[in-house]
Parts: C-alpha cells; sequence; structure tokens
C-alpha cells in the first residue's frame, strides 16, 4: 500500500495535487471560504475516483494552519467513497449504501477500515454503524469536520457523513485511540439533569455541575472552558474511558462537546506526558506491525492547541511519522470503531 501527501499554502487544491498520478482514493482538507470550490476542482482532476473531504487542518510533518492538502492511496488498496444524508435526523436513512459498497469491496479479516467525516450528531452516526463494523470485522477512524459541511465523490453534503471504505490488498489493517488522560484516583460522578439535544450536564451527584467542577479542579468559572485542557471530563464505558471535553458555562451547569446521559458515570482527568504517551502508541503500533506502509490520524482541535502551547506539536507529528508514511487532519470530535470521543487522537494502521 503506498500513500501521497500534497499540501498548498494557498488553499487551492490544485496545487496540492501536483505530482500524483493514478489515485485509488482521495481525501481532502479546505479552507471554508474555496470548500466548495475545491470539491469540484478535485473531481473535475479525478473525475470518477472515490473521494470525502471536510473543512480542517491537514498534516504530514506539520500542521498546514490556512491551506488545502490532499492525501491519497495510489496503490495496494481497493476503495469506495459515498454518503449517509439528513444524520443529525435519521443517520440510518441511507445506510444501505454503504452496505452495498462494503458488498463490493468484500471486506477480507482484518484487512479493511472505514476512515468517515461527520457534518453532526456523530454519536448517533457511530451508534448506527455498530452493527455494520461487528458483521464486516470492520475497523473505523474519523472526524468530525468544521462549518457543517463534508465532501463525498464531487457532491457536498451539509448534513451528512462522507465515508471512505478502504481494503488493503497488501495486509492488516488496524484502529488505535491514544488518551493522554488518566482518572484522578476516587473521583465518581453522577451525571444528571442532563439534556442530550444540547450536550448539557445540569448536576453531578446531586449538585451544581459547574460547582463541583470548580472545587474539583480550583478553578474560576471564567477559568472552566481552559481547564478542560488539564481536566476533562471522562465518560466510563466499562474499562474504557471517553474522554468528554467542557465547551463552557451554561446557568449553574455545563455544556460538554460530548453527549452525556442521566446516569452517566463520569470521573475527572488528568493530563499525563504527551510525549511519553505518544512513545507508547508508536511502541504498540511495532508490537503489532513488522512493517507499516501508512498512517492516516486525526488529532482533535484541543490536542493541537496544547500541544502547540507546549512547543511540541512537531516532535508529536515527527513521533507518529517515525513509522512509516503519516498524515491526517485536526478534527473537532473523533471516532474509533464506533466511539466519538473527543481530546484524543484516533489513527488507522496500514500494513
Amino acid at each position: 500500500m503506498k500513500m501521497f501527501y500534497g499540501t498548498s499554502s494557498s488553499g487551492r487544491i490544485s496545487e496540492a495535487l501536483k505530482g500524483l498520478t493514478s489515485p485509488k482514493l482521495l481525501i481532502m482538507t479546505s479552507p471554508a471560504d474555496c470548500f466548495e470550490e475545491n470539491v469540484a476542482e478535485l473531481e473535475k482532476a479525478f473525475p470518477g475516483v472515490p473521494s470525502i473531504g471536510c473543512i480542517a487542518m491537514g498534516y504530514e510533518n506539520r500542521v498546514e494552519e490556512k491551506g488545502a492538502t490532499v492525501t491519497a492511496f495510489t496503490e495496494g488498496v481497493t476503495c469506495a467513497a459515498g454518503a449517509l444524508e439528513d444524520v443529525s435526523k435519521t443517520p440510518a436513512k441511507c445506510i444501505g449504501r454503504l452496505q452495498d459498497d462494503l458488498n463490493r469491496i468484500k471486506p477480507g479479516n482484518d484487512n479493511t477500515a472505514i476512515i468517515d467525516f461527520c457534518a453532526g450528531n456523530d454519536a448517533g452516526v457511530m451508534s448506527t454503524l455498530e452493527f455494520l463494523l461487528r458483521k464486516y470485522k470492520l475497523q473505523l477512524m474519523g472526524a468530525t469536520g468544521d462549518a457543517g459541511k463534508v465532501s463525498a465523490n464531487g457532491r457536498v453534503y451539509e448534513d451528512g457523513m462522507a465515508y471512505a471504505v478502504i481494503r488493503n490488498d497488501t495486509g492488516r489493517v488496524k484502529a488505535y485511540k491514544e488518551n493522554i488522560y488518566t482518572p484522578v484516583e476516587g473521583v465518581r460522578l453522577l451525571a444528571s439533569k442532563t439534556d442530550r439535544s444540547r450536550y448539557y450536564i445540569g448536576e453531578l451527584n446531586g449538585r451544581s455541575s459547574k460547582q463541583v467542577y470548580m472545587e474539583l479542579t480550583g478553578c474560576t468559572e471564567s477559568a472552566i472552558e481552559n481547564q478542560t485542557f488539564t481536566n476533562p471530563l471522562g465518560k466510563m464505558i466499562g474499562e474504557d474511558i471517553c474522554i468528554v471535553s467542557i465547551k463552557g458555562v451554561e446557568g449553574s451547569g455545563i455544556t460538554c462537546y460530548r453527549q452525556v446521559n442521566d446516569s452517566d458515570i463520569l470521573t475527572l482527568l488528568e493530563m499525563n506526558d504527551p510525549m511519553e504517551i505518544a512513545q507508547n502508541t508508536v511502541d504498540a503500533i511495532k508490537r503489532d506491525f513488522n512493517r507499516v506502509s501508512g498512517i492516516f490520524s486525526v488529532n482533535c482541535a484541543f490536542r493541537y492547541l496544547l500541544l502547540q502551547e507546549r512547543g511540541e506539536l512537531n516532535d508529536y507529528l515527527g513521533r507518529i511519522a517515525s513509522l512509516g508514511t503519516s498524515c491526517g487532519l485536526v478534527g473537532y470530535g473523533e471516532h474509533y470503531n464506533g466511539q466519538f470521543v473527543n481530546q484524543t487522537m484516533t489513527c488507522v494502521v496500514f500494513e
């Protein structure tokens, strides 16, 4: 399997495509102000080639903050792309499209992955896909794009999920999730008075969620939004922890970037050394794969800001790239094998 990465600091996707020939799949990131234009240009340059795109910042060994990027799979893969529509209300409405593509791709044993970009209702979309992930033994990773738009095969969708199905014809695939946070010992929080529609938590352990969070972290109300970089909440799912980023304060409660329901068990998380965690990820991939052909990843916007502030962003990207060709994008929510998470890195590794 081979990957190509191209970038354009001007934001024109045509510049990012220079040197690319015979792609099997195209994945685009673009600035918002020229997204539609770039979607059309991509389809014009390679008509009929499966493609997906979103509004985001792409990266290889550095982040292209204002430009456009393209990641192309060029050899050793069989691919399809498409979109689910009206995902905010009926995420299962067009699921037959994805199932048809899977039947056509014919996934084998541990060799097929889905990369997806979502324009909203990520949790609902992930729940909808769980059956197919189990049935076909698929790996999945993806992201929430910006501005409520995604693209697939030359068309823009404003309430959709764009997906790419990739069968690695030369080996296995595996998705990974990297979490730089661990639970604070002894903190167990029962959520109540939640509002799923606006990702609101009214109370934790029967008290104002805002007040409980301030007491646990020692921060002031005005500092809550920034405190989530150091101390996000964590939702317990069996032995796993899904990070829940805090968006802001609303009355006596807090709003989040991920849905929390009544009776969910939460904990407070604290940050570990990101570079140490990155090395653990590299070591885990090395244990699983003797040879890596490529890696496609998503880093949360909060992780991007945190690593940039710490001066570790390029070092982090370089550590992951030490395994092989590595590229991806900065997302606003991350997907991992049916889970919707925050402040996380997810990736799919191709043997």
